[in-house]
C-alpha cells in the first residue's frame, strides 16, 4: 500500500478502487485487513470496502464480512457511512464492479468507468472528497479464458450477471504443489497507490452537468496517478489507461 497524500482523520472520504481484477485481492487484504498496514499509513481513519448485497444475506458469512468493515452495496449503508459528523470513515467503492472482471486479465488497463458516475454523485451530496486508487498487478494474479465482446461466452456471462447479480470470469492460475495448472493466484505483487483528495463542493441535488464535470477531473486525476507510477511498476511507456 502506498500513499501520496496524508487524509485528515476528521474528514470523511470516499475512494474509487481500480482495477477489480478476478477477485478483487488487493482492496480486501488493504482495507479489510491490516496485511499491509493501513492503520499505520492512515492512523485515524477507519477503512469500509463496498460489496455485492447478495453476500450478506448468508448467515454467520454476512458476520465475518461485517467484522471486516465490509458493507453492502446500496446507497443506504454508503451514506451512512459518510454522513457520521465525527469524520474518520473511508468508503471503497470498487467502481467497476463484477462486470468489470470479464476484462481483467495480465497486462490489461481497461477501466469500466466512463458511464460510471452514481458515486461521484453520492460524493457530491456528501461533501466527500474523492480518493482515487489504482492497484498495479491486480489484473496479473490470474489468467481468463479468452471472452471478447460478441462472443457467445461474454453473452453467456453478460446474461448470468443480470440474473444473479455476479459475473463468473473463468479464470486458472497455479495450483497448489505445482504451477502450471490450479486457482491459486500466481505469486505476482500488488502495489495499490492511493492518490491525493479531490476537494468536493457539497449540494443536496446535483445538475447532471456538475456531476460530469466532477466526474471528469476524477478520470483526470486517475489518468494522472497512473502515468506518474506506471514506470515503477513495471508498466510499459506506451500503455495507458482505456474507460469504456
Amino acid at each position: 500500500l502506498v500513499k501520496t497524500a496524508d487524509l485528515d482523520p476528521r474528514q470523511n472520504y470516499l475512494m474509487g478502487f481500480h482495477p477489480h481484477g478476478i477477485l478483487a485481492a488487493g482492496a480486501f487484504l488493504n482495507f479489510c485487513t491490516e496485511a499491509s498496514g493501513f492503520s499505520k499509513l492512515f492512523p485515524g481513519i477507519t477503512p469500509h470496502l463496498m460489496m455485492l448485497s447478495l453476500w450478506f444475506r448468508i448467515p454467520f458469512l454476512r458476520d465475518y464480512l461485517m467484522s471486516g468493515g465490509l458493507v453492502s452495496s446500496d446507497k443506504e449503508s454508503a451514506s451512512y457511512v459518510l454522513q457520521k459528523p465525527e469524520g474518520g470513515n473511508m468508503l471503497a467503492i470498487i467502481v467497476g464492479g463484477a462486470q468489470e472482471a470479464l476484462d481483467a486479465r495480465p497486462g490489461s488497463c481497461t477501466l469500466l468507468l466512463k458511464n460510471r458516475k452514481g458515486f461521484v454523485r453520492l460524493a457530491i451530496q456528501h461533501g466527500t472528497p474523492l480518493v482515487p486508487i489504482f492497484s498495479f498487478g491486480e489484473n496479473d494474479l490470474f489468467e481468463q479464458v479468452r471472452n471478447p465482446k460478441g462472443s457467445w461466452l461474454r453473452w453467456l456471462q453478460h446474461r448470468l450477471q443480470q440474473i444473479m447479480g455476479i459475473s463468473l470470469p473463468l479464470f486458472h492460475a497455479r495450483g497448489i504443489f505445482q504451477y502450471s495448472f490450479g486457482l491459486v493466484p500466481y505469486r505476482r505483487p500488488i502495489f495499490t497507490v492511493v492518490g491525493k483528495p479531490i476537494p468536493v463542493q457539497r449540494k443536496h441535488r446535483p445538475s447532471e452537468e456538475e456531476v460530469d464535470q466532477v466526474h471528469q477531473k476524477y478520470l483526470n486525476e486517475l489518468c494522472k496517478l497512473f502515468e506518474e507510477h506506471k514506470a515503477k511498476y513495471n508498466i510499459p511507456e506506451d500503455r495507458h489507461l482505456e474507460f469504456i
